[in-house]
């Protein structure tokens, strides 16, 4: 039981610092972002996985030879009133961190989402008041605003797109069809699904680097799959000039912030990166100069990595005797 949580504070520790700043740090994530983005979940389950699994198990070693029977063994305790006096301060210690850090998890997924749900439900009354349908495309709004302004508002079947009016006078239709299709393309991936599972991780442990690295990751790399949607009906010029000209024109005060982390709103005129951290000139040299993407052995390279992930700290953690 002690090597299995000394195995798995390893892990835990790798995940934590050096595989996300060398991911962070890749350049092949541009090239296939679906897979980059399936590496980055697995990286974030199973480092908080390891995290509370190398506690648990060390608390509970003096309980068993296995995680199940230690497991066991503890029910029996509590249920029974024993005094468990295999465990000393140390194992309480560190049953402790684990109960509080797996609450803590949890209690920051859900408060985020009513946080998210919230400003959601601000910003949608904010909208029926300052915007109107468009008659020429579906579930979209448009709100009086001289700046070229791109954004989506998740709410299931209540999930729009709006667009600023100054938006639909700077750009050609070829241009404007793009990024329709670019923002739509976020409400059909359900992209915020994964920016609020991210935004939840980093504001529940802001200290570790991987929050961090991984949130602005994901940010990018949303933008990208939804690039990649754009241009099955656009060419690559035409979402770059879309892209160029909302970039400079930013979103309305306050319209990120009311729509939460599952909207995409357009980039603000700050500079190369938009309110969200994603990297504008990146996403726009994507475009063009593309680079081929990767190959299949590659691709799926990277997917049984990502599984290797999940599967490595489940099975030290379930398989009973093998450490």
């Amino acid at each position: 039981m002690l090597v299995t949580a000394y195995l798995l504070a390893l892990l835990a520790l790798l995940l934590a610092w050096p595989v996300p700043v060398a991911l962070s740090r890749a350049q092949w994530p541009a090239r296939s972002p679906f897979a980059a983005m399936v590496l980055w979940q697995s990286i974030a389950l199973a480092g908080g996985l390891s995290m509370i699994g190398a506690m648990l198990v060390y608390g509970l070693s003096p309980l068993g030879d296995s995680l199940v029977a230690a497991v066991r063994r503890a029910v029996k305790v509590v249920l029974g009133n024993e005094a468990p006096n295999e465990l000393h301060f140390w194992h309480l210690f560190a049953l402790s961190a684990a109960a509080l850090l797996s609450v803590h998890l949890v209690f920051t997924l859900l408060l985020t989402y009513a946080r998210i749900a919230s400003q959601r439900r601000r910003h949608r009354e904010l909208l029926a008041l300052l915007s109107s349908p468009s008659g020429a495309l579906e579930r979209t709004w448009v709100i009086s605003h001289p700046a070229p302004v791109a954004y989506c508002l998740p709410g299931g079947s209540r999930s729009v797109t709006v667009l600023s009016d100054g938006l639909m006078e700077t750009l050609a239709p070829e241009e404007l069809d793009a990024v329709v299709s670019h923002e739509r393309a976020h409400l059909t991936q359900r992209h915020h699904l994964l920016l609020w599972a991210f935004e939840a991780w980093r504001s529940a442990l802001p200290w570790l680097p991987t929050t961090r690295l991984a949130r602005q990751a994901v940010n990018s790399l949303v933008e990208m799959l939804a690039d990649d949607v754009a241009r099955r009906t656009a060419r690559d010029d035409v979402l770059v000039r879309a892209i160029a000209l909302v970039a400079v024109g930013g979103e309305p005060a306050g319209a990120a912030a009311a729509a939460g982390p599952g909207s995409v709103p357009a980039p603000s005129a700050a500079g190369a990166f938009d309110a969200d951290g994603v990297d504008i000139a990146g996403r726009l040299s994507r475009l063009l100069t593309p680079r081929p993407p990767l190959g299949r052995g590659a691709t799926a390279l990277v997917l049984a990595a990502s599984l290797l992930l999940i599967a490595v700290p489940t099975v030290l953690l379930i398989v009973p005797g093998l450490f």
